[in-house]
């Protein structure tokens, strides 16, 4: 199931599950998830930004010279389905980060718990600063 129909779903009001262990499934094969050129930065989190979250999302994006177009979300369990990319940034929110090659890694708390919070906020940018 792709992003975007997981997040209709959801809208929805409708109850997705996926597997814990696919691997414990004789044949099993997890599809694999290629983002679309246009994707500049990957958010791993396991809270997709919503209303207030969003916004402070946007404006953080805007900030790095990027837009809502250009970034993806995607949960930290999915993380490993990730297929071809051109991925500049992987922002991980709320979860453990990974290994990206060829892509400059953010690490923080979850946007909601960096809504109004000065100090979170410092901690980021200066990580997004790092990189210039």
């Amino acid at each position: 199931m792709s992003i975007n129909e997981k997040q209709y779903l959801h809208e929805m009001g409708i109850t997705s599950w996926e597997l814990i262990h696919p691997e414990r499934l004789a044949g099993y094969q997890p599809p694999t998830i290629d983002l679309p050129s246009s994707c500049k930065l990957l958010l791993v989190s396991p809270i997709c930004p919503t209303n207030e979250t969003a916004i402070l999302f946007e404006k953080i994006l805007k900030s790095m010279k990027l837009t809502l177009e250009q970034a993806m979300h995607i949960e930290p369990e999915r993380l490993a389905m990730l297929g071809e990319h051109q991925l500049e940034w992987v922002w991980f929110a709320g979860c453990e980060s990974n290994s990206m090659e060829n892509a400059k890694q953010l690490t923080s708390p979850l946007l909601q718990d960096i809504d109004g919070k000065n100090e979170q906020k410092r901690a980021l940018w200066q990580q997004i600063c790092s990189y210039s």
